[in-house]
């Protein structure tokens, strides 16, 4: 049975003297952390049970908004309460409305917890493209090294023969949806997983990509052709981009789990965000598959006109701002 404790968060007459910040934590933090186990393994003797445990988190949550506000201890409780919630949720739904959720409330919500890391890879991401482009200016040779000599020179022989996209049709479509599926999950997947070598190495291999990117809009835009090419690298682009930016986010929560454990121990701190870093990241994996599609089946034909073209990227555009931006923060308000 779980047993609760008698304390101020839960006594009417607390707020008339509120205890100390390390005093409600001293006083209640072995009860938290034997609910933080139950939720782990979602070990609950019954429905009434878990409703009892939740309305005491959320009465603790509440004691801490009103005293300590964006303290850690809110953080740790708030957390707590957000997990319980996911486990009550997933108890009373069916497997299908389950995987539903996953997808509509659970990676929202690891995507809002993970939301300073993403923009964080936003910024480096836009600080390496902003390299990538001014370091281009210095010459051939810089954007040989990023991009490579078989790929300079066989875009140099396109744009001599009147097709500066011709690289975009280099082979039958499926072979090649496959390989860039598959090359970028991967480049997603190292991201991720840099992180485990702190954040700073993610922070590294964001800032590596985004240079090629620079460098790749430099070599267009100084042969007069950027307005010819953005529209066509954006047509997958848009979602591919967004999608490596996203997992750099990924890889730079799971490095900061173990590097900024606050107040748990810090392979608790890394377990915990690695289960919300996860989750983030397998989300850009049917994004990918997406963008690989878009690249292999229609970004070759690049006769077709500016307005499908802009369609598809404000479509992607749209879609990221919601699922990432606009959802997380909705999901939040709610579940809090």
């Amino acid at each position: 049975m779980y047993q609760k404790n008698v304390i101020f968060a839960n006594d009417r007459n607390s707020f008339l003297l509120p205890m100390r910040e390390d005093a409600f934590i001293s006083k209640n933090m072995a009860r938290w952390r034997r609910i933080e186990m139950q939720v782990a393994s979602a070990s609950f003797a019954s429905t009434d049970e878990m409703v009892e445990i939740y309305t005491d988190i959320s009465s603790d949550l509440a004691y801490a908004q009103t005293h300590f506000p964006q303290s850690a201890v809110w953080r740790f409780l708030n957390n707590l309460t957000l997990e319980l919630h996911g486990v009550m949720y997933r108890k009373r739904h069916p497997r299908w409305h389950r995987l539903l959720t996953y997808w509509t409330h659970d990676v929202p919500l690891a995507v809002y917890d993970g939301r300073r890391e993403l923009r964080l890879s936003l910024v480096v991401f836009a600080v390496g493209l902003l390299f990538g482009m001014l370091s281009a200016l210095g010459g051939e040779e810089y954007m040989r090294i990023l991009l490579g000599d078989a790929y300079m020179d066989q875009t140099l022989h396109n744009i001599s023969t009147g097709q500066p996209m011709a690289i975009y049709d280099g082979g039958p479509a499926t072979t090649m949806f496959l390989h860039i599926t598959v090359n970028n999950v991967w480049v997603a997947f190292l991201c991720f997983a840099m992180g485990i070598f702190t954040s700073f190495a993610t922070g590294y291999l964001i800032l590596h990509n985004a240079m090629i990117v620079g460098a790749f809009i430099t070599f267009f835009a100084q042969r007069g052709l950027l307005f010819t090419a953005l529209p066509t690298i954006m047509l997958h682009g848009t979602l591919e981009l967004s999608a490596i930016i996203i997992a750099g986010g990924a890889g730079m929560a799971l490095g900061n789990g173990w590097l900024f454990p606050g107040t748990y121990t810090r392979v608790e701190s890394f377990v915990r965000a690695a289960r919300r870093a996860v989750q983030i990241v397998v989300s850009t994996v049917p994004i990918f598959i997406v963008a690989g599609f878009i690249e292999g089946f229609f970004t070759r034909y690049t006769d077709v006109g500016d307005l499908p073209r802009l369609f598809v990227i404000f479509l992607s555009l749209a879609f990221i701002v919601f699922y990432y931006i606009l959802l997380p923060i909705n999901r939040h308000r709610h579940a809090t």
